[in-house]
């Protein structure tokens, strides 16, 4: 098999491409063979030392995969080799081969390529925890989602859709935006042209939004805080822009409004059977076409390196998968 390899903490480039032994499946195993490997922010900042999860060294990047099942260890009977699957692993899916725990493992649904499925677990899975589960967003109701051209902001915006609700996308350029309302948003904000505040006032009468989504932080955070509504709920979801803000508390007691964080992974290890009945949910959402992931573009193996570069310099829009 050949494997990204991170050896030393540092940038993508210090990545290197090796050939190791095939894996052996151990007991409550899968071994998969990769067809595709979803690329999200946290791989970036997971090889330079800088998230909360720190795998020992040396490890191969990437935690979300699909492809054909390999060979499966004892006790594992819900999956066969030549299954096609789905796996969230904390890493190791930069790689033509990937091991993971059979609570990790489900069957693909028919009808979904690989890439789409490898571009779904972890920007949904955390959109659907933060929108339905922390922000319990309800139909009839606003959604502000900055950042809304990532990835996890185009899933927010089509979970919100989904729910019934009200979506205005943030992004920094027009291009980006009109991604965004080709996946549901009801109203766009360019927050590179136009003030951010006065912006959400027009679109919200003044009310502001009921839920706000923020997988970006840095300067749009506050702004965008002091225009929530009553009530409201701020979904700290990441720190894209590479600044954590730090936000006055008294907003908080003048709108009643909450910050709410959210930490998908975390939640997925504490509430198994509550993470799993989410992915029910958005896989039945998907096969009726509410929700598609969006894939700007696709890398070789060898190119992972770059594939991060990219995400790092923020010049993706959606996701993009790595094709071993």
């Amino acid at each position: 098999m050949k494997a990204v390899l991170c050896k030393a903490w540092g940038p993508p480039e210090s990545l290197v491409l090796e050939t190791l032994p095939d894996l052996v499946a151990g007991p409550g195993e899968v071994v998969i063979d990769v067809k595709a490997a979803g690329v999200n922010f946290p791989d970036v900042l997971i090889i330079q030392n800088k998230y909360q999860a720190k795998p020992q060294l040396p490890f191969s990047p990437g935690s979300e995969l699909a492809g054909i099942v390999n060979s499966v260890g004892e006790g594992v009977s819900h999956v066969k080799p030549g299954d096609k699957v789905i796996a969230y692993l904390g890493n190791g899916a930069f790689a033509t081969q990937a091991k993971a725990p059979a609570a990790a493992v489900v069957p693909m649904p028919p009808g979904i390529d690989f890439e789409t499925a490898a571009a779904f677990t972890l920007t949904y899975g955390t959109s659907h925890h933060a929108v339905v589960d922390r922000g319990e967003l309800k139909a009839g109701e606003t959604m502000l989602v900055l950042g809304a051209a990532g990835g996890v902001g185009l899933a927010a915006i089509e979970i919100g859709k989904a729910i019934g609700a009200r979506v205005i996308a943030a992004a920094s350029t027009d291009e980006k935006l009109a991604v965004c309302k080709e996946h549901g948003a009801d109203a766009l904000i360019n927050y590179s042209t136009e003030d951010l505040r006065e912006r959400i006032k027009a679109l919200t009468d003044g009310k502001g939004p009921d839920v706000i989504y923020d997988p970006v932080g840095g300067i749009y955070a506050e702004p965008a805080f002091r225009s929530i509504g009553w009530r409201g709920r701020y979904l700290v979801v990441g720190f894209a822009n590479g600044e954590i803000p730090k936000m006055p508390l008294n907003l908080a007691l003048l709108k009643g409004a909450s910050l709410v964080g959210v930490f998908w992974g975390e939640f997925t290890r504490r509430e198994p059977r509550a993470n799993q009945a989410n992915m029910a949910q958005m896989l039945g959402w998907m096969r009726e076409g509410k929700i598609r992931p969006h894939i700007s573009a696709r890398y070789p193996l060898e190119q992972a390196p770059q594939a991060l570069k990219d995400m790092e310099a923020r010049k993706v829009t959606g996701k993009i998968v790595i094709t071993p």
